[in-house]
């Protein structure tokens, strides 16, 4: 037996060497599962995906597809996850018309629907400015001065100074458009809150109206012009108000389908045929009614015409354009929308321009009611009306949700109200009590949407 030295391979027969060992470490490091997982880690340069995966997608966005029972299915997961809308604000317009209807059926009549058509022309506007701010997340306490200033502005240019009407009401629209962008200034650049900067416009802007309106404190405007038509002027041909209802309902039918369209050559599941038809002929439903009763009275009011296109046009640009998705973008995340490119302090001085327009706007509606600019404008419950008819409509106080419509449905809550109780001869304290529950109704509503949301994964 030999007892000499063995050679390498000899050697290597039995035993490995610490290089080959880690060798065959490595290699199994390759090709062997991963420990506890059963699964073989991806080799680099290998496909993402198979061609024939299948590619998991959200079964929410299909459930339209399958009709009426598909979507009744998302209305109530809807509803579960806290996505109201403005299904509890139209649920209490249904209570509120037909509470006061069985109260008294002068409630509906023609004269009653009319003067509410003309009464949520001057607080509508300005609420239509508050949804754009409270969508940044932020609010306006001076709207009411604001509009306040406009009326006093226009009497005094116009019968103080003999200006023309049509360049005094201009003029008396950007003083609102200038006190918004002093606000946005201050609020955006220099970082002075929203709340103390409005405060004070509130106060500044008070004051500024009673000095320009002088010791008299009350300027009468022509009963004939141009202001004090925007209230009393009225389309009594009867095709006026069959049109105007005609054109909303022809309108939305067009967008509708024409956006399922869209929604369907791009691939995305859109609404039902059917579903667009119901949602029309409930618009119909409404509409044509409404312009029914107009026409029993004096006819269609040129306050109720400039109230719509001003939510309409504030609607497109929020929906439509690239301002207004900035605006929802800055309401759901600051810091995102910065990092995104966005120039946020130019879009927060443009919404607080927007509101002070639409103050404005809304003060030369209201001096058009009286027919008179006097120290009491933009004061009492205006502000909070304002303030109120946003949120009761459905925009969040907490930024990022709500549209225009929502300042409509809103006014028309309390302007209902109001006249409800004007004609049970309800006192006034009453009044700002029942307005001042239905709001906490409605910021209860919200904040309780918003937790609900939350714990669905939806916020």
């Amino acid at each position: 037996m030999s007892t000499g030295p063995k050679t390498p391979a000899e050697g290597s027969a039995g035993r490995t060497s610490p290089e080959q060992e880690k060798g065959t470490e490595k290699e199994k490091g390759r090709t062997s599962p991963d420990k506890g997982t059963g699964r073989k880690p991806p080799v680099v340069g290998a496909p993402a995906a198979a061609p024939d995966a299948i590619t998991a997608i959200d079964p929410r966005l299909l459930v339209r597809e399958e009709g009426f029972a598909g979507y009744a299915a998302e209305f109530r997961r809807r509803m579960r996850s806290g996505e109201l809308g403005s299904v509890p604000v139209v649920v209490g317009l249904i209570v509120i018309w037909a509470t006061f209807q069985t109260l008294n059926p002068a409630f509906m009549s023609a004269q009653n629907v009319s003067n509410i058509s003309v009464d949520i022309a001057g607080t509508g506007l300005i609420a239509v400015g508050v949804v754009f701010v409270l969508l940044l997340g932020e609010i306006d306490l001076s709207v009411g001065s604001v509009s306040g200033l406009a009326g006093a502005a226009f009497g005094v240019l116009n019968i103080t100074h003999g200006v023309p009407e049509w360049l005094a009401l201009i003029l008396a629209v950007l003083s609102g458009t200038a006190a918004g962008v002093v606000h946005g200034v201050f609020f955006a650049r220099i970082g002075v809150p929203a709340f103390v900067v409005t405060m004070a416009g509130l106060l500044a802007w008070n004051g500024l109206m009673l000095q320009i309106l002088g010791a008299n404190g009350t300027i009468n405007l022509d009963d004939s012009g141009l202001v004090a038509k925007l209230t009393t002027y009225y389309f009594s041909d009867i095709a006026a108000a069959y049109g105007l209802a005609t054109a909303a309902v022809a309108g939305y039918a067009a967008a509708a389908f024409l956006g399922a369209r869209r929604r369907e050559a791009a691939g995305v599941p859109s609404r039902p045929a059917s579903e667009l038809l119901l949602r029309t002929a409930l618009l119909a439903a409404v509409c044509y009614p409404v312009a029914y009763l107009l026409n029993q009275y004096k006819g269609l009011p040129l306050a109720l015409v400039i109230f719509l296109t001003a939510v309409v046009v504030s609607d497109f640009v929020l929906r439509r354009t690239g301002f207004g998705r900035k605006v929802f973008a800055l309401g759901g995340s600051i810091e995102a929308s910065r990092r995104a490119g966005i120039d946020v302090a130019a879009v927060r001085i443009t919404v607080f321009a927007v509101a002070g327009t639409l103050a404005a706007m809304g003060g030369l509606m209201l001096a058009s009611k009286i027919n008179a600019a006097n120290q009491g404008a933009g004061s009492g419950d205006l502000l909070m009306s304002s303030i109120a008819a946003a949120v009761i409509g459905g925009t969040s106080l907490f930024g990022g949700r709500g549209r225009t419509w929502s300042a409509l449905l809103g006014v028309l809550v309390i302007v209902s109200i109001q006249k409800g109780l004007q004609l049970e001869s309800i006192d006034e304290p009453v009044k700002y009590m029942i307005t001042g529950g239905v709001l906490l109704a409605a910021v209860v509503i919200d904040s309780v949407s918003r937790r609900t949301q939350k714990a669905a994964g939806r916020a």
